[in-house]
């Protein structure tokens, strides 16, 4: 954990040494040493999380996959062989129609040869090892643990072009008979309860990242701003103060039922969390005009990433998903989810 200010620790880091080298230093510090999800310090794991992404989303994109890496491997990875110290994990579980890689078993037991691409891969050149998920031959979906530096595993420069998130280069890599490691059993990845666990805490980074951006938005408000430049700032605070909120609620409630299904709760506060953080860059343009988005760096790219890592959300589908919950839990319950 953090000893100090984390955003003075990573601003220090990222000043000096550039994005992968920030990765591996927070790594190498042991700042990923986070509580595991359901532990009971979900939220310290999220304040974490939101820390890295207020200084900056795509270094949180690298930090989050890199920790949700090693959650899955303390849930799954018992038959993992241990890496070296220093290690810096992806995760790679998106499953797009037109990227897939087969698993198929070499010489037995958990060993396994990887073929064919995978995309979004995130941070794919920074990392050492990572976590992707697959199908054996049998079309079940299966996890395997594969480390970066041998023959047979590529990092393409393709499958990348936004503006947005371009410091996270998500791009294609192809395994050609890569080795590799089964993690868990197949079905194993999305069946555990650290699946929806894992995905509520990227609505933390989410939140991080719109604070961020309205930490500048405060610091150029002084106390003779005009009334729309407060009203915005205002808005603001509403949207924050909703999220924040839900966010604590969240984490406690999975702390509580740890072993528990946490979908429906990590649907609603990730698209909570979108919802607020959507407003809250509305707001924020207005606030400060063409100035600091044209002017700054830091704060253009920050509104130019959060957009897009706001897509990793499934939009409608999640939103018709959670309806679908609630009704099915109002039959099962006989009881209102909305009292107070």
């Amino acid at each position: 954990m953090f000893d100090s200010d984390p955003a003075d620790a990573l601003a220090s880091l990222t000043l000096r040494h550039g994005l992968d080298l920030a990765l591996k230093h927070l790594v190498d510090a042991g700042l990923d040493v986070l509580p595991l999800p359901g532990g009971g310090q979900t939220l310290a794991r999220w304040r974490v999380l939101a820390a890295v992404a207020a200084h900056d989303l795509s270094l949180v994109k690298l930090f989050e996959g890199h920790t949700d890496a090693l959650a899955i491997l303390a849930e799954l990875g018992g038959g993992v062989p241990a890496v070296p110290p220093g290690a810096r994990w992806g995760t790679w579980c998106a499953e797009p129609p037109d990227a897939r890689v087969v698993f198929e078993v070499a010489e037995g037991g958990r060993d396994l040869r990887l073929n064919g691409t995978k995309a979004w891969c995130s941070g794919a050149a920074s990392v050492t090892h990572a976590v992707v998920s697959g199908w054996n031959t049998e079309g079940q979906p299966c996890l395997a643990a594969v480390a970066m530096d041998q023959p047979g595993v590529r990092v393409t420069g393709e499958g990348w072009h936004a503006v947005g998130m371009a410091a996270s280069a998500s791009v294609d890599v192809r395994f050609d008979d890569a080795r590799a490691v089964l993690v868990g059993q197949p079905g194993d990845y999305t069946r555990r309860p650290g699946f929806w666990q894992g995905g509520a805490g990227i609505a933390a980074c989410w939140f991080g990242g719109a604070l961020g951006i309205a930490r500048r938005v405060r610091e150029s408000t002084g106390p003779k701003a005009d009334a729309h430049r407060l009203a915005h700032l205002g808005a603001m605070e509403v949207a924050l103060g909703g999220a924040a909120a839900l966010l604590r609620e969240s984490a406690e409630w999975i702390d509580r039922h740890p072993r528990d299904n946490a979908q429906r709760v990590a649907m609603r506060v990730r698209l909570a969390v979108e919802r607020a953080a959507e407003e809250l860059m509305h707001h924020a343009g207005r606030a400060v005009g063409a100035g600091p988005l044209c002017r700054e760096p830091k704060f253009a790219r920050a509104m130019a990433d959060l957009p897009v890592f706001l897509r990793q959300s499934h939009a409608e589908r999640d939103l018709a998903a959670l309806g679908q919950s609630i009704i099915t839990s109002n039959t099962e319950e006989g009881t209102s989810p909305w009292t107070l």
